[in-house]
């Protein structure tokens, strides 16, 4: 069950590096946080059930509802719609997380340790590598932003690698994770406010500062 979430989370980055909707984008960070939900449920399950509640309701209310709920208002409230590609086409963007992904699997087998649960280390790295992939290539700030909430994700999974064995070091990426995502969103809900007050969605392509 754990492989077929990690797995399955794997999709979600190839298929992030390619969609050109907005609202996709806020359907595949909900998805993947009900797919992190599981994963640390199943690989946290042996943890004290007062630290694994935190876990766990950190996961749901933040990652699953909280923050798609807001890139959701977000879209609503701009009415973006669609990417703007810099020059690099959908294609190319799929070849660059491929290659993303290869150079995952190269560095975890040589960095492989007995102490660390290389799966999620490996899973950990293609997912920063996807955030960076998503704020070098695109132009608009909002998928910047979505970048940014990948690589939060990856480490989350990086504190997975090892949480079993150090606990508070998944505390620790929690609130650290909560507070960057808080601070991030509440920069660019306030950039909204004060930039965009027009119909035209492609306003918000200039709101980058």
């Amino acid at each position: 069950m754990l492989l077929s979430l990690i797995i399955l989370y794997i999709i979600s980055l190839i298929y992030i590096s390619i969609v050109e909707r907005f609202r996709n984008y806020a359907s595949i960070i909900a998805f993947q946080g009900w797919i992190l939900l599981g994963i640390a449920l199943l690989r946290l399950h042996s943890l004290d059930w007062v630290e694994l509640s935190f876990i766990v309701t950190e996961t749901l209310i933040f990652k699953a509802l909280i923050v798609p709920a807001i890139l959701t208002r977000v879209i609503n409230k701009t009415r973006i719609n669609r990417i703007r590609t810099s020059g690099t086409s959908q294609f190319n963007s799929l070849m660059l997380s491929v290659v993303a992904l290869v150079i995952s699997a190269i560095m975890t087998y040589y960095i492989a340790d007995s102490s660390i649960n290389m799966v999620f280390f490996g899973v950990a790295i293609y997912a920063l590598l996807s955030g960076l992939i998503l704020i070098v290539l695109r132009s608009r700030i909002f998928t910047h932003m979505v970048g940014f909430l990948v690589i939060e994700n990856g480490v989350f999974l990086f504190s997975m690698a090892i949480g079993v064995e150090m606990p508070m070091l998944i505390n620790a990426a929690i609130m650290l994770d909560i507070l960057m995502s808080v601070l991030m969103l509440g920069l660019f809900m306030t950039k909204v406010d004060d930039k965009i007050h027009t119909d035209d969605s492609d306003s918000l392509t200039h709101v980058k500062d």
